[in-house]
């Protein structure tokens, strides 16, 4: 179906009752709805926006258009859990209902201040000949979950020297001051961040671009997040128009980061050692981070991409976020790791051993759609070790393995039930130099996130297996290794 400009700048306040109760019917009937990932109820779920803990509980909010799986007009939905498993639909949180937000509630950020959550974002107004103005709004909510906008923008003009596409705040507090930081477009069509600085969260003061060194680096970033972590720092974005190198750079679009030093506030400069790939696999975007009271830095991301058409699509609903992970610094390199509290989803534990040569091998009592699975190969002298899951006896598979050849993990998902986004490829690899490997799998109905190595790396996918597709084979070819696997039911 193709959407015109009308229909994707429909308001959800103006549609019937009987529209949306059809609509959740059809989403509702879809196979491939997720049992334990943060989705839609209707429509298109994207970016992570406003992360925070706040008042004793994690907040998370999203991208969502509600009317059906394509970017139209944007509201904020929020979620709220105490334990980062649990999560409670607290309903839409920021409606674009004011002059600088006529055309979509965009992208933001959440920060606690005076007892208060602050959440500021990017609204999107297009005028008759369909030029965008961004405006930078700002959001208020109490601990009763009330939210307040202000009557204006925080910051209503573009800097000079830049083009329209100008959003995504990420705000943090550095001794008594607040600063942003934004993407943007210079004129010249490459992307880049500035910084704002700010006393009280309300007046903004523009400090200048951070100087990088990428200067021609894609044409846009998108969703910039900066942190510090283990006295280094960290700067997350999302750089569109990067051309795909090697194994790097094969999705439409990339995430990633640059790790150093602290940001230099006074230089706007952070120097680091290189772009990095956050996420190995195919659907990973826009990733948000927030720091919790017990100070760790867990990160969530929107399992999807923009501009590619998943098979949801034709059951009016689309993506959905990731499991939150917790942050470290380990050899000069960002590792995500499961957030602990996932073992709270945890159900019928067992265990096996198996050595394997040359040859495939199925575990009794290994097999499902949605279960948590962690398996170490080691001893390997064979060329190729792996796992195929979401498996049938007729060849459908989504498989992960290792090549102690060439030290690579590779993904595929040449053969994992319904083809799409075929134009970037089905296998995705990544470097490892490791004599043993664990593959850590989180597998829903449509997904999986795997955590290589205790978070060095991961994959992260959506996948359309069809319905009977929930056989689990352990293999080894050309050689053998030993097997260690426990999985849990969810």
């Amino acid at each position: 179906m193709e959407w015109t400009k009308e229909q994707r700048y429909r308001r959800l306040e103006e549609v019937s009752e009987k529209e949306l109760t059809d609509l959740k019917r059809e989403v509702t009937n879809c196979s491939w709805r997720q049992t334990y990932h943060i989705q839609p109820n209707t429509g298109l779920l994207n970016d992570p926006n406003g992360f925070s803990f706040f008042n004793g509980e994690y907040h998370l909010f999203y991208q969502w258009f509600p009317l059906g799986p394509v970017h139209g007009l944007k509201y904020w939905y929020h979620m709220s859990s105490k334990d980062l498993v649990n999560w409670q639909d607290q309903g839409v949180a920021i409606k674009p209902e004011n002059y600088y937000e006529s055309h979509g509630a965009y992208s933001g950020s959440g920060i606690v201040h005076n007892d208060l959550l602050y959440l500021m974002y990017t609204g999107n107004t297009r005028d008759e000949n369909w030029i965008r103005h961004p405006y930078q709004c700002m959001a208020i909510m109490d601990k009763k979950g009330q939210i307040k906008k202000l009557d204006n923008p925080v910051i209503t003009q573009v800097p000079a020297g830049y083009t329209d596409h100008f959003r995504d705040p990420k705000v943090w507090k550095e001794n008594d001051l607040f600063y942003a930081v934004l993407g943007i477009q210079r004129k010249n069509e490459t992307g880049c961040i500035v910084l704002y600085e700010s006393p009280d969260l309300l007046e903004w003061q523009l400090l200048g671009e951070v100087d990088t060194g990428l200067n021609d680096f894609g044409y846009m970033w998108e969703c910039p997040d900066y942190f510090e972590l283990d006295n280094h720092g960290v700067l997350i974005f999302s750089p569109q128009g990067l051309k795909p190198t090697g194994d790097i750079y094969q999705n439409i679009y990339q995430s990633g980061y640059l790790l150093g030093e602290p940001l230099d506030i006074k230089d706007k400069s952070l120097h680091h050692t290189g772009f990095t790939e956050l996420d190995r696999g195919f659907d990973f975007y826009a990733p948000q981070t927030a720091t919790d009271e017990k100070g760790r830095r867990i990160l969530v991301g929107w399992m999807g991409l923009p501009e590619i058409d998943y098979p949801t699509d034709r059951n009016g609903w689309a993506h959905c976020l990731t499991l939150p992970r917790e942050l470290s610094v380990k050899n000069n390199k960002l590792v995500q790791k499961p957030a602990a509290e996932l073992k709270l989803l945890r159900k019928d534990e067992q265990s096996k051993k198996a050595v394997l040569t040359s040859e495939r091998k199925s575990l009794e009592g290994f097999n499902g759609k949605t279960y948590e699975m962690s398996a170490t190969f080691h001893s390997i002298d064979a060329s190729l070790v792996g796992i195929e899951f979401r498996a049938t006896n007729n060849g459908e598979k989504t498989v992960i393995m290792y090549n102690s050849l060439e030290k690579k993990v590779i993904l595929d998902r040449t053969d994992a039930g319904e083809p799409f986004a075929l134009t970037n490829g089905t296998i995705r690899k990544c470097h490892l130099d490791a004599a043993a490997v664990t593959f850590h799998l989180f597998v829903d109905v449509s997904s999986v996130e795997i955590f290589i190595n205790d978070g060095e790396e991961v994959f992260t996918s959506r996948i359309f297996p069809s319905e009977g597709s929930e056989g689990i084979v352990f293999f080894a070819e050309e050689g053998g290794c030993a097997v260690e696997a426990t999985m849990w039911q969810i």
